[in-house]
């Protein structure tokens, strides 16, 4: 049975479901979902049935239904937001879906139905601060962490603004019964360097979290207390090649599930950086894939053996091949999938 790839399309209020060919990585087109509001971020649910797409330029939340069989999508329900949501990750037992939201500065958790939908949220609004980017619970899904960057509506097809960020990440205490957050002590990880934390993934086996720093253009493996859930920065590595000084801002951050090898965007660079991940889960740098211009979003396959990176600026869909050995991408082919891909998410069909 094929996997499925969506691309949300924010300037043209859909979504493109692709077919994933799990020997090949060849993709092949499905049928369009229109979603009015520029659909621009996406999250699924820990049983795969349900995707969650938020809407940016008409501040909305909405779940659709996932055909195992097909990848096609039904709406389940919409729920209006006060503010765009920029990032959403459901807990781990899928009973709540934590949103960021950028602009908003600040946080929400929404319990989800029986069927899987996204309601309203259960506690009210959690103010961080402005650049909020990312929210997800660590594999114990009793703790949750906020990165905020550190320079603000960093476009990086503009000269930089000087228009600081808070440059922080916030922790907090997540209650998996309530879906209750609250500040963990300390509430904060500062930042020494103008680095700008904004996506985040755990190690599949070590107390590790990896964040991508937008402004740092780099990558900090931090370790993981499993008691009290604080972080503590190890390493800190860069996601350019040595010599690079024009502009550049990192976007998301993925690692493969065996947790051998990780992938960063570089948007100006307009590559996916590659890292080796070794036995304690320290980085070495494994090399760089030329993409499509401005890589704001990309995915990797359920199994980890492609990589599938839109590029914003272009209105195209890079697919690579991941070596196993070294974690190298090998260049596949390139979709056009239209104007400002600006989410894209890969999922396993199937029971």
């Amino acid at each position: 049975m094929p996997n499925a790839l969506y691309v949300c399309l924010q300037d043209e209020d859909k979504i493109v479901p692709f077919a994933i060919d799990a020997d090949t990585g060849q993709l092949t087109r499905q049928a369009e979902v229109p979603v009015t509001g520029a659909p621009s971020v996406m999250a699924i649910s820990p049983d795969r049935r349900t995707l969650y797409v938020g809407h940016r330029t008409t501040p909305a939340i909405s779940s659709f239904r996932i055909d195992q069989g097909t990848g096609g999508l039904s709406l389940l329900r919409t729920v209006s937001q006060e503010h765009a949501p920029t990032f959403m990750a459901p807990d781990r037992a899928g009973k709540y879906l934590l949103c960021a939201y950028y602009q908003g500065g600040g946080a929400a958790v929404h319990p989800l139905g029986a069927d899987g939908a996204v309601g309203m949220p259960s506690h009210g609004w959690l103010a961080t601060a402005t650049g909020a980017h990312a929210i997800a619970t660590d594999p114990s899904n009793r703790f949750a962490f906020v990165p905020h960057i550190a320079r603000l509506n960093d476009n990086v097809l503009e000269p930089p603004k000087e228009n600081p960020g808070p440059n922080v990440i916030m922790q907090f205490r997540f209650d998996p019964e309530s879906g209750r957050l609250t500040p963990n002590s300390p509430s904060r990880v500062e930042q020494t360097e103008r680095l700008g934390p904004r996506h985040y993934c755990f190690h599949p086996t070590q107390d590790v979290v990896y964040f991508s720093n937008e402004q740092g253009c780099s990558v900090t493996a931090y370790r993981l207390d499993r008691a009290t859930g604080a972080l503590s920065a190890v390493q800190t590595i860069s996601t350019l090649p040595g010599g690079f000084t024009a502009r550049n801002t990192c976007s998301q951050i993925h690692l493969t599930p065996s947790g051998r090898f990780l992938y960063v965007g570089n948007r100006g660079h307009n590559s996916i950086a590659g890292f080796a991940v070794d036995a304690s889960g320290r980085l070495t740098a494994a090399g760089h894939a030329s993409t499509e211009p401005v890589p704001s979003a990309f995915s990797l396959d359920p199994a980890g053996h492609f990589v599938f990176a839109a590029g914003s600026a272009s209105g195209r869909l890079a697919s690579y091949r991941i070596n196993d050995d070294t974690g190298a991408l090998t260049s596949l082919t390139t979709y056009a999938v239209g104007q400002r891909p600006q989410a894209v998410l890969a999922t396993r069909l199937g029971v």
